[in-house]
């Protein structure tokens, strides 16, 4: 199985120094070029250049025979990181390989699930981290959900507890 990672969850795990929960699955990272070059802020871009020196990533997955349909998906004519992840989930599927597909962005989710991907994201990231990592408690969970709210990813009380409450 292949996780594909878009540059949202990137940025919100980059900025509060948590990407590593990104390598605690034992499935193969996938995190496109086009993707990386998407998120120059720090601290999330020096975090994401630690993660990728440090962790076995693939940055250049081997897409060309379905980038032209992801455009058409797309509906665009440009190869833009959003066309490069799509191209990898054509790829996987037409290859009979599981996927997951961590992503924030609502069309780029809805596209993947069309595509027979397992769609996450950031808080879904953090509470699988949770339950399939011994060494990333429950507690460690809640925490990085609170501080990833109060880094930018504005959520109501309700989605926090929401998201809170799917640790449990």
């Amino acid at each position: 199985m292949a996780i594909y990672v878009d540059a949202t969850p990137l940025y919100n795990l980059g900025q509060i120094g948590e990407l590593e929960l990104l390598a605690a699955f034992d499935d193969d990272l996938v995190i496109p070029q086009l993707v990386v070059d998407e998120v120059p802020v720090e601290p999330a871009a020096t975090n994401l250049q630690r993660l990728l020196e440090e962790q076995s990533v693939e940055t250049d997955p081997d897409i060309e025979g379905w980038i032209d349909d992801a455009k058409r998906l797309l509906d665009t004519t440009t190869v833009t990181s959003d066309a490069v992840l799509v191209a990898c989930l054509l790829a996987a599927r037409d290859g009979g390989q599981e996927s997951v597909f961590v992503s924030d962005d609502r069309r780029l989710r809805a596209v993947a699930d069309g595509l027979g991907a397992t769609v996450t994201g950031t808080f879904g990231l953090t509470v699988r981290a949770s339950i399939d990592d011994k060494y990333f408690s429950v507690t460690q969970a809640k925490r990085v959900i609170r501080r990833i709210d109060h880094h930018g990813v504005q959520m109501t009380g309700q989605l926090r507890e929401r998201a809170i409450g799917e640790v449990d």
